[in-house]
């Protein structure tokens, strides 16, 4: 129900968005991942944004409130593929 509501919300900030450019995530392992995961639902602007402050803990606490809070269905092989890349490429 989730998805189908964020979902919504992004036909509905399609006019918005398009005037934006898309955001640039570093190239390693672990990026197409983030990109078909985290991406399906939110932007990928939150990441180089809220990088100064994350370690490999917390990234990894936040890949799992998107799984056990929000419902994200990410295969626990991909979520450890996200923590690790996010910590490499994005931790403090």
């Amino acid at each position: 129900m989730r998805c189908v509501f964020a979902l919504l919300m992004a036909l509905v900030a399609l006019p918005v968005r398009a005037e934006e450019s898309a955001v640039q995530l570093k190239s390693a392992p672990g990026l197409d991942k983030v990109e078909a995961n985290c991406g399906a639902c939110h932007s990928l602007d939150y990441i180089p944004m809220n990088s100064p402050f994350p370690n490999a803990a917390l990234w990894d606490a936040e890949v799992q409130k998107m799984i056990k809070v929000f419902g994200a269905p990410i295969d626990p092989a991909d979520a450890k593929a996200i923590t690790d890349y996010l910590a490499a490429n994005y931790g403090s």
